[in-house]
């Protein structure tokens, strides 16, 4: 006999809490590309936290992909979704032109950037399908694999997907010679 008798909760907790800090600020930006509003990016990221406490399995935790999934389903059961968040715009805007947050990494010089309202505009050419996976892999800086086990399609249709869509952006950005994305 060991004479550890481990107590279940506290298993639970420290379960919970590795969960909690390994994916709060991912969960909370992936919230926010979606939600205005400081508060309710704050309930609904607790919501998510909540859920995920309740169904916890301590032999088998929840990764990121588990609770952006159950933050869609949250953010689809409220009404009034504020449309693209200007954040997400300028990821997708910076991603799409092949820029960096790192000064002098720019492929692109200030002047040949196309603008937020440019931006708009190629993202409505897309698909709501290929607005999504455009979304989750230049805000949410999902891979491939993830962006796949997120929205339950095929990997290669998530890379099909993600070429397309960069493509049909590039030719309405008027950008055919701006770098792609690494996969």
């Amino acid at each position: 006999m060991t004479g550890r008798s481990e107590d279940p909760n506290s298993l639970q907790d420290e379960v919970f809490t590795r969960v909690f800090d390994a994916n709060w600020a991912a969960l909370r930006h992936h919230i926010e590309g979606a939600v205005a509003d400081d508060d309710e990016v704050t309930e609904i990221v607790s919501a998510v936290f909540l859920e995920a406490w309740t169904r916890l399995d301590v032999a088998k935790p929840m990764g990121r992909v588990w609770l952006f999934r159950a933050a869609d389903r949250e953010l689809r059961a409220r009404t009034g979704r504020a449309p693209s968040r200007l954040a997400v715009l300028d990821a997708v805007h910076h991603g799409m032109a092949g820029t960096s947050e790192e000064p002098g990494e720019a492929d692109l010089s200030a002047d040949q950037m196309p603008d937020r309202d440019s931006v708009l505009r190629a993202l409505a050419v897309l698909t709501s399908r290929q607005r999504r996976i455009i979304m989750l892999a230049y805000w949410d800086g999902l891979t491939e694999g993830e962006i796949s086990e997120l929205t339950r399609y095929p990997r290669r249709s998530v890379r099909t997907m993600l070429r397309r869509a960069e493509k049909r952006m590039r030719d309405a950005l008027g950008l055919e010679g701006a770098s792609e994305r690494e996969g």
